[in-house]
């Protein structure tokens, strides 16, 4: 029985490709049955994210090349493709990799809280379609309990080490109620994105997004409840934003000291909080020399996000001590559930010879045989029969120099604490 993880994630693939494998709430239902229904899964669950998608199973093989083609099938894409984007772990492996990506440590943004909900969503859809086991359930829930121990003995979770989120951090000093204040982002790329997410998670009023492609910034501010607007229509959002966070690839600025002075009067000085992303920068130096303006670069975050990279990165370390003990208990527990099956085996064996010869003296003390001579009778043979494969297989290890089977069967059938026999 093996464990194996195989996902394709942020790190390995281009958006492009990572939308192509994602799973709908909807195909999940038949993606479980059809994954359970291949000759080798026993078990099976799917985490499917903006940034991963990752398939954790239960096989009767070690390899992903079944699995791997099933994932090209579903989604109709070559399997070839896939595997140049594709990565997958097996058994303490898959573990170490479910535990990391639950606390974080496998995230865009390191230590973001998000995918640990995300992943006991993916549990639940798991047992609601019947795709879990004995197997994966305990591992999901042993990862639940690790996650709460790093998330409780760490500060994996504080000190955010984003640009996005410094800028946002930023804002909160200037403005304590976000759910009172307007914030127009410039740009649609990904720091824009995550500009857009700590906001809305942070209870922003009302977000604009502009964009040179308007068609972009429509598709970005549909994920986030947002106006969409072309750059052209600045000044006049500009009147009604508290908060501008900008981020382009635009060789010269886009807000100018003219056009921001002009939304000042108009805002009647209300005060405007803006963080410049972009490298060469958005706005004009000079906006900074407006009163009611408060206006700060990448550089000037610098100081906070290495700051708070220092302190995050040494809660990720102590997170990665606590998950290899985590690993550490899951494999212990699974080499002891390994065993139960063996030792349930050797019981039933045992019993059943018990059985045998306690049915063959009853069946002697009532011919009337001597009940003396019936018991040591009874016992000899017991001993007998319970002794011989054991001893017969330790001769035909130890003849074919079998010292770890010897080793082994001396740990396993010795009692050291016995007494010894007389000669």
């Amino acid at each position: 029985m093996t464990l194996l993880a195989l996902g394709i994630n942020h790190k390995t693939a281009a958006v492009e490709v990572r939308e192509q494998v994602a799973f709908t709430p909807t195909q999940l239902e038949v993606a479980l049955s059809e994954l359970r229904a291949l000759p080798d899964v026993t078990e099976a669950a799917v985490l499917s994210t903006c940034n991963r998608t990752e398939l954790y199973c239960v096989t009767e093989s070690r390899g992903e090349k079944a699995i791997l083609e099933w994932l090209g099938r579903f989604h109709d894409l070559k399997v070839e493709d896939l595997s140049r984007n594709a990565y997958h772990y097996l058994d303490n492996d898959a573990a170490r990799h479910l535990m990391r990506v639950a606390v974080g440590l496998d995230s865009m943004v390191l230590g973001e809280p998000q995918i640990l909900g995300q992943l006991k969503d993916a549990y639940q859809t798991a047992r609601r379609y019947h795709g879990l086991g004995g197997e994966l359930e305990r591992l999901f829930q042993h990862t639940f309990s690790v996650a709460k121990q790093v998330r409780t003995e760490t500060g994996i979770g504080e000190n955010p080490v984003s640009v996005a989120y410094a800028a946002v951090s930023m804002a909160s000093r200037i403005f304590e109620d976000f759910s009172r204040q307007r914030a127009l982002l410039i740009g649609a790329g990904e720091t824009i994105e995550l500009v857009a997410r700590h906001l809305r998670e942070a209870g922003i009023c009302e977000l604009i997004v502009a964009n040179r492609t308007r068609e972009r910034a429509e598709e970005l501010a549909s994920e986030f409840s947002a106006e969409a607007i072309s750059l052209n229509e600045i000044p006049e959002a500009l009147v009604r934003a508290d908060i501008v966070i900008s981020s382009t690839a635009a060789p010269l600025p886009i807000l100018g000291k003219g056009m921001v002075e002009a939304a000042i009067r108009r805002r009647r000085h209300r005060p405007i909080f803006m963080v410049d992303i972009a490298v060469p920068r958005d706005i004009e130096p000079q906006v900074g020399e407006l009163g009611d303006v408060f206006l700060y670069t990448v550089d000037d975050l610098h100081e906070v996000i290495e700051e708070n990279r220092r302190h995050r990165q040494v809660a990720a370390d102590q997170a990665e001590a606590l998950i290899e003990q985590g690993v550490g208990h899951w494999v212990h527990e699974r080499r002891v559930r390994g065993a139960g099956d063996l030792i349930r085996r050797y019981r039933e064996q045992g019993e059943a010879l018990r059985a045998a010869a306690e049915a063959q003296a009853l069946a002697q003390l009532a011919k009337g045989d001597d009940p003396q001579k019936v018991i040591a009778r009874l016992s000899r043979q017991l001993s007998n029969k319970l002794m011989h494969g054991p001893t017969t297989r330790l001769r035909e290890a130890s003849g074919a120099e079998r010292h770890d089977v010897v080793g082994a069967a001396e740990a396993l059938l010795i009692d050291p604490a016995a007494p010894p026999q007389d000669p």
